[in-house]
Order: C-alpha cells, then structure tokens, then sequence
C-alpha cells in the first residue's frame, strides 16, 4: 500500500503542473458548450416529455396532490426539470471522462513516463483505437449498471454505495489501460492487472468517490434550477480535475509496478542463466585420490 499512497502524492503534484491546467482546459471548454448547446436546443422538450410521463403515473399524481394538500404545490412545477438535470449529470459525468481520456490522458502519461521513467522501454501494447474501443464499451456497460441500479438509489444507504462502485470500476479498467497502453505489452498488462487487482480496485473505488463528490453542489435543492448553468460548468470543471487526478494517479502507480516486473523478471533470468558455483562445503571436501598418489 506504500507504492498506492507514493502514487497519491505524486499525482497532486502533478495536478499543479502548468502543462496540466492548460489541459485540462480543453475538456472544460469542449464539454461545456456541448452541455449548453443541448440545453438550448432540447431543455423545453425534455422538460415537457419529463412531465408529460409523470402526470400518466398515478402514484406520482397521487404524491404530488398529497403534496398539494399539505401546501407543497410548488415542488409540482420543479420536479420535472429536476429529474431532467438528474439524468443529465451522469451523461454529463461520462463524457467528461472520455473527453479527459481522449484529450488529456496521452498528454499525462507522456509527462509522467518523461520526467520519472525515461528508462522504461515501450512495447506499444495498446493503439489508440484499441483505447477507444475499450472505453466505449465499458462506459456502455457502466451506463448499464447505473440505469439498473437507479430504482435502489432511492434507498439512502445504496445511493452512497452503488454508485461508486459502478464509477470505481470504470475508473479501474479504463485508466489502468489508458495507462500502460503504451509501455506495456498486451501480456504484461493482463499479468499486472490481474497481479493488483485489489490495490488498482482501491483506486478505483477512491477515485469513484472522488467523481461523485462534485455531485454534491446540486444540494440546493429548488435552487439549483437558477443557478443550473452555473452548477453545470462548475460540475464540468471540477469532474474534468477528478478524472485529470485520477489518471495522473494510476498512471505512477501503473508504471511504477510495471517497472518493478520488468526489473524482477530480469534478474531472475540473469540468475537462471548463471552456472551452478560449487559451495564451500564442496570446496573444502578432500580431493578424491587418483591413481598416481597410489603409486
């Protein structure tokens, strides 16, 4: 675990880097104007849509007139743009991830191989088509999982657990292969990743708490739909970071273990290729005799 916390403080560092902050702009600016642009073009819609739904829904009815009697009318008109930002955030939330795995990650692990393993040979175990493929197709099954889950994030103890989870283990496979992709060969991945499963696992779980904190701004409640393009680019912002952080982070854990593999690998080839050296023991035995001692 001493090689997770090293890794840790490593990354913060980094993450002060100028070279970082001017990347991380780029994701900022892209991700933003593609939020507005479909707010602008979709909101109405997707509000009326929202509301359209609930009102066929009688136990909604019934809670919203329950609502109504006790002198809660208000939360009527609120819910429905309210539901349309709660499923917008983890749309919000995963394309910020790719756009930090596409934009930044490259730029981060070049950083980090430059500055602390410029020795490490590079085996190009993994293309950048091979990345996006990888990463399409576990955000689509982490998209999945969080679809599923949603009904059980209305137990309260769930929705601080589920999804993390579901967040961590995306983390886990997508900057772990982001990671070595270039360095590592398509074995010496699959050894190191099964080999720290539970110490990548922890990273992931970490960093998926991490991804859901900036969801807590939104805890304003009737609030946040004033202030919602003011939250979207803070969310946007401070996601971008997390995901920023959490590269840097699996990136010098990730090189780190695999320089160590390589470099314990290497010595126990020089050790089996080294002849067998007679012990001290055989060294003192006295020599058998031979026929001329006989004579």
């Amino acid at each position: 675990m001493s090689r997770v916390g090293d890794a840790f403080w490593r990354a913060a560092a980094y993450c002060l880097h100028p070279r970082v902050m001017l990347l991380s702009l780029l994701p900022l600016v892209l991700m933003a104007g593609l939020a507005f642009g479909l707010g602008y073009y979709f909101w109405e819609a997707a509000v009326d849509g929202v509301r359209a739904s609930l009102s066929n829904w009688r136990l909604v009815e019934s809670l919203l007139g329950w609502l109504d009697h006790f002198g809660f009318g208000g939360l009527r008109s609120v819910l429905a743009p309210l539901l349309v930002l709660a499923l917008a955030l983890p749309v919000i939330v995963v394309m910020s991830l790719l756009l930090v795995a596409l934009l930044m990650t490259p730029s981060l692990v070049q950083l980090v191989a430059n500055r602390r393993f410029a020795g490490l040979e590079r085996k190009q175990g993994g293309s950048w088509w091979r990345s996006l493929g990888w990463s399409l197709g576990h955000v689509s099954l982490a998209l999945m999982a969080l679809l599923i889950s949603m009904p059980f994030w209305l137990i309260p103890p769930l929705v601080l657990i589920l999804p993390p989870l579901i967040w961590g283990w995306l983390g886990y496979k997508v900057f772990t292969f982001d990671a070595l992709a270039e360095h590592a060969s398509v074995a010496e991945r699959r050894q190191l990743m099964r080999q720290h499963r539970l110490p990548l696992m922890i990273l992931g779980l970490v960093t998926g708490y991490l991804g859901a904190a900036p969801a807590a701004i939104w805890a304003f409640g009737v609030m946040a739909l004033a202030l919602a393009p003011f939250l979207i680019l803070a969310s946007i912002w401070l996601y971008t970071l997390v995901f920023a952080f959490s590269t840097l982070w699996f990136t010098h854990y990730s090189l780190a273990a695999l320089q160590q593999m390589r470099e314990l690998r290497a010595a126990q080839r020089g050790a089996a290729a080294q002849p067998d050296l007679p012990t001290v023991d055989e060294l003192l035995q006295p020599a058998p005799p031979s026929l001329f001692s006989s004579l």
